[in-house]
């Protein structure tokens, strides 16, 4: 009878099996990802890769952006992608760069694109910062919804081994902090694209984290935002001075004021037209069919995401109404 012995290999835990005459079988921890991750770097300290355009299950739930900042005391992550086995290769990616170990993983908000990595991070032992709201999400029954349908759907990146990680801090206002010579802005943005949103300043390079606060190139998720709060969060982001943003979706832009203009733009049209509709007391399938979608129908996602978005602010306007 052949004999067995089994290693583990750190931080990936990878199980490898060597039995005498027979072959050599390896199961990794994370399901093996064959997306095309790119680093890119866009200062002296800071690096993302980014996701395609698409719907949350297209390429392998490889759709949103995530970043890191090489400070020399440590490596700060902001967001954590939609998927452990994404997460396990950024992890991987970063080695390339730097073998400084991660400490901080930075959230934007908690929304399953952005999320579903943080055990990768939490099994390395990384702080995790994330906005208020994060435990109602993380509490809530669409939350475990989510998670179940996304079991499904991207089996085997998101799996019954995938759960949902409680941040470490709570942020409930604009804070500092500093790691190696590399000083940060959070901001918290409040509710706004979801129910906690912030944004990370890495502040001698100029380079503003938005997470979903800002899209480029594509439409917005609305989902349950708030419209009108990130309609007013939008005005008042202060953009002087920044030489990069990197949205959640799309791009880094070396033009952050135009960047912010084209969700600002989408918002405000959602709302003018399906709060003119709500005032003349029309159905939502008349008002969507009468409005002139032409300056965003050719942006990815448009086909997809639109009509949802337009019902939700229809709604959600017609509560507003309600209200007053």
């Amino acid at each position: 009878m052949p004999t067995c012995s089994k290693f583990l290999s750190g931080a990936l835990s990878l199980a490898i099996f060597f039995c005498t005459g027979q072959p050599l079988f390896a199961a990794t921890k994370y399901a093996p990802t064959s997306v095309d991750m790119q680093v890119k770097q866009v200062s002296e300290h800071v690096y993302y890769v980014q996701g395609k355009a698409g719907i949350a299950t297209d390429n392998e739930g490889f759709i949103s952006n995530a970043g890191f900042v090489v400070t020399g005391d440590g490596v700060v992550i902001f967001d954590s992608l939609g998927t452990p086995s994404l997460a396990n290769e950024l992890v991987q990616k970063i080695k390339t760069i730097t073998d400084q170990a991660i400490k901080k993983v930075v959230v934007s908000h908690f929304h399953a694109d952005h999320i579903y990595g943080l055990q990768v991070f939490e099994e390395l032992g990384a702080e995790i910062i994330a906005p208020l709201g994060a435990q109602k999400y993380i509490n809530s029954e669409g939350a475990k919804e989510r998670l179940e349908e996304r079991q499904f759907s991207l089996d085997p990146w998101v799996n019954e081994n995938t759960h949902l990680v409680l941040p470490d801090t709570t942020v409930e206002k604009s804070s500092h902090f500093t790691m190696g010579d590399i000083s940060f802005t959070i901001n918290f943005m409040g509710k706004a694209h979801s129910d906690g949103d912030l944004t990370m300043l890495v502040e001698p390079d100029k380079v503003l984290f938005s997470g979903d606060i800002i899209f480029q190139e594509r439409i917005p998720f609305v989902g349950s935002a708030d419209s009108k709060k990130w309609l007013e969060t939008l005005t008042r982001l202060e953009t002087g001075g920044l030489n990069v943003l990197i949205p959640g979706h799309g791009p880094a832009s070396k033009d952050p004021k135009n960047t912010i203009s084209l969700t600002r733009r989408y918002l405000a049209y959602l709302r003018k037209v399906m709060g003119s509709g709500i005032e003349d007391l029309e159905p939502f399938d008349d008002v969507y069919a009468a409005a002139d979608w032409s300056e965003f129908k050719d942006l990815p996602a448009f086909d997809a995401g639109n009509r949802i978005n337009a019902y939700q602010v229809y709604l959600s306007m017609e509560a507003e109404m309600l209200e007053q």
